[in-house]
């Protein structure tokens, strides 16, 4: 009886699971059996109000608890994982709280960051080490969801976010100041999506609005206090790290280190901005399937 070998994608942040479109038929043709689920607040997912529920269904030990669940309900006991953005940083965590379930795992864009022994509050971090994620302050206040409501307004800001263009150059985002809402109505239409694929991102957020996807950046202390009862901070399987070389946001100089927490590492990269899986799939798709030809297939049995 063959064998059912299985990736699960996970996307990032503002994503949904359409964000692996041109990865999906690449890993199908590898004979892999690919899930690529929209994450908790995203899209046809539920989408908990915070309060009165708890913040604990946005972090990511439940994240980790989600993806495990889902491998069982679809029987499979081991599985390549595969995480972009925010999904990058859940899929080291699943390797983490499941160890046994994750075979290989591919990330895009995001470094690793062990656990951390003490809780350094965002502002600090932003501060001393990544002024980089001071984008990362306004999108845990209420600012961004409390204007970016409507249709119209979520049309704007994800076409601001997946890089359109003033016509001056302005752009609607910045790492070091988040969303830049002056900006959003004179941008042009983004280069990386078709207008149908755009009108198909703005329905899918529509249906709940930003509130739980900004959810997953009001997590840290949520997060930090989960990840007391972990025992590890090593990923000891394969992981093909693809870095985004002009990524504003997750700076390839943060991977820095990597290998000291993961000794099967395999580094690669791409020139692109934050949304390599669009802007170079031929390149990406390229790198995956000679890693895992290399790492998983060769290993692993057919029958």
């Amino acid at each position: 009886m063959a064998l059912i070998h299985s990736a699960i994608q996970i996307h990032g942040w503002p994503d949904l699971s359409m964000g692996w479109r041109y990865q999906i038929s690449s890993l199908m043709d590898l004979g892999l059996r690919v899930v690529v689920p929209d994450m908790m607040g995203y899209g046809r997912t539920d989408a908990p109000k915070v309060p009165p529920e708890s913040l604990a269904l946005y972090g990511m030990k439940r994240a980790a608890d989600d993806i495990k669940e889902l491998a069982q309900q679809l029987g499979a006991h081991e599985i390549i994982l595969g995480g972009h953005d925010w999904g990058g940083a859940i899929v080291y965590r699943v390797c983490l709280y499941h160890p046994e379930l994750v075979s290989h795992l591919i990330t895009v864009a995001t470094p690793y960051f062990p656990p951390a022994n003490v809780y350094t509050p965002l502002e600090t971090v932003v501060k001393e080490w990544i002024p980089n994620f001071a984008y990362q302050l306004q999108l845990r206040g209420p600012d961004v969801e409390a204007n970016i409501t409507t249709k119209q307004q979520i049309k704007q800001f994800l076409n601001a976010m997946y890089g359109g263009r003033g016509p001056n150059g302005e752009v609607g985002f910045s790492a070091m100041e988040g969303v830049l809402f002056q900006n959003l109505p004179i941008l042009g239409p983004t280069p990386l999506l078709s207008a149908k694929e755009l009108d198909y991102y703005v329905d899918e957020y529509a249906r709940h609005g930003l509130h739980g996807p900004l959810n997953w950046y009001r997590t840290s202390k949520q997060n930090f206090d989960d990840e007391r009862d972990l025992t590890r901070s090593t990923i000891d399987i394969p992981v093909l790290f693809i870095s985004a070389t002009k990524d504003s946001a997750l700076l390839e100089s943060m991977s820095l280190g990597m290998e000291n927490y993961i000794p099967q590492l395999t580094r690669k990269s791409v020139e692109t901005s934050h949304w390599a899986l669009w802007q170079a799939p031929e390149l990406v798709n390229g790198h995956i399937k000679d890693w895992l030809n290399a790492t998983y297939f060769r290993a692993t049995p057919n029958i």
